[in-house]
């Protein structure tokens, strides 16, 4: 566990990396110190999401099951193998997942198209509309924390959120 002063060092570096932001010195902004930013905060961000997204499943589906489903829903046709290298999970364990979606009806399996000997992953209408009210929730409880923002820091994030999405989209045929 990380002590005191490694908390300060990195509250500090931010701040810093803040002050550097405020400042005439953007361009002493560097890609290693906007990537430190970046591992720092990201984890807060998808921490609230996390929990967001576990209190509103539906009962008795898994956290993997709902990262199943999310990947899904982003890259339709994916195949089990690109889900379980998303997810984090074996192949046997994530065949397991798909078998418990398909029976629940939130997940189709159909032949890919490419390449007949495998099968290609979507999202059934009942998947969909289940990740949708989840994800509605968690937006709502979002915009409750950020409602005390300006609407210039409201813009500021949409714009970095558009940069950030553009630079770390997956590109299909990279994975």
């Amino acid at each position: 566990m990380p002590d005191a002063l490694d908390f300060l060092d990195k509250w500090h570096h931010n701040n810093f990396i803040m002050k550097l932001l405020e400042s005439e010195s953007i361009n002493r902004i560097t890609p290693g110190m906007c990537a430190g930013l970046l591992v720092d905060t990201v984890p807060l961000v998808m921490r609230t999401i996390r929990r967001e997204m576990r209190q509103r499943r539906e009962p008795g589906l898994t956290v993997p099951q709902m990262r199943t489903l999310a990947y899904v829903d982003g890259m339709p046709g994916a195949t089990l193998s690109e889900v379980a290298e998303h997810v984090g999970l074996s192949l046997p364990s994530m065949s397991k997942i798909i078998d418990a979606l398909v029976e629940r009806g939130l997940v189709a399996r159909q032949l890919a198209a490419a390449d007949r000997r495998c099968v290609a992953l979507t999202l059934t209408d009942q998947g969909r509309g289940m990740l949708e009210t989840a994800r509605r929730g968690t937006a709502a409880k979002l915009a409750e924390r950020l409602d005390r923002l300006s609407p210039t820091e409201l813009a500021a994030i949409t714009e970095v959120m558009q940069l950030l999405h553009s630079t770390f989209a997956p590109e299909r045929d990279s994975e």
